[in-house]
């Protein structure tokens, strides 16, 4: 185990974020958001969510293929989609199962207006890097508002992730890259809860507290 919980993971890459004050803070939830407290604390910065849902087969739901974000922004694992014979009507259906579950959690998440992107310095945090397909669909959404700059914050990744999630984002910042062929995120905390709904809106309120 690297860390306690998903906040004792925070307060380490907190230490690595000091020099970016008042950047834009997006987290993916469920996990992410526990991930960007400590973060949002110790460099003073707004704390806004970015909804993302895995594309999964109807044959395996634990097996994603792809990701999707609330606004409809996708990304596949191309070589895994032509592996199993999926036709573009298949992912068609797929997507929209997972675009409309990320719109309702985007719904009932949020607790003010988007925060505008263009020109600002954005920190994308989540609890870590599997697949990295979450990750690459979050960044690829945030691309349409023009930051200034993207960076990426996780506690830790697999190596094959983070080498292609690194290519698409400004920098990235990783307290530990995994080599592990059977790698879990939760594998690395000690305290790994799913969270609910009810808890994600409180967290979010807090983080926002002035």
């Amino acid at each position: 185990m690297l860390f306690k919980n998903r906040f004792d993971a925070g307060e380490q890459l907190a230490g690595k974020l000091k020099n970016y004050k008042d950047s834009i803070i997006l987290a993916v939830p469920r996990g992410g958001l526990e991930i960007a407290l400590p973060i949002a604390k110790k460099i003073n910065g707004a704390v806004e969510i970015i909804v993302a849902r895995k594309i999964a087969t109807p044959q395996d739901p634990e097996a994603g293929i792809g990701a999707v974000m609330a606004d409809g922004t996708a990304v596949y694992n191309e070589l895994y989609v032509e592996q199993l014979g999926l036709l573009e009507e298949d992912l068609k259906i797929m997507e929209k199962e997972a675009t409309d579950e990320a719109a309702r959690r985007d719904r009932i998440y949020r607790t003010g207006k988007k925060v505008p992107l263009k020109g600002k310095v954005v920190i994308l945090v989540d609890d870590g890097l599997a697949t990295g397909y979450t990750m690459l669909a979050a960044i690829k959404s945030v691309k349409k508002s023009k930051p200034e700059k993207i960076i990426v914050s996780v506690p830790v990744a697999a190596h094959n992730s983070y080498e292609t999630v690194k290519r698409e984002c400004d920098e990235i910042f990783c307290l530990h890259v995994s080599e592990s062929w059977a790698f879990a995120v939760g594998s690395f905390y000690e305290e790994f809860p799913q969270l609910e709904d009810e808890q994600v809106i409180k967290l979010l309120r807090k983080a926002n507290e002035k």
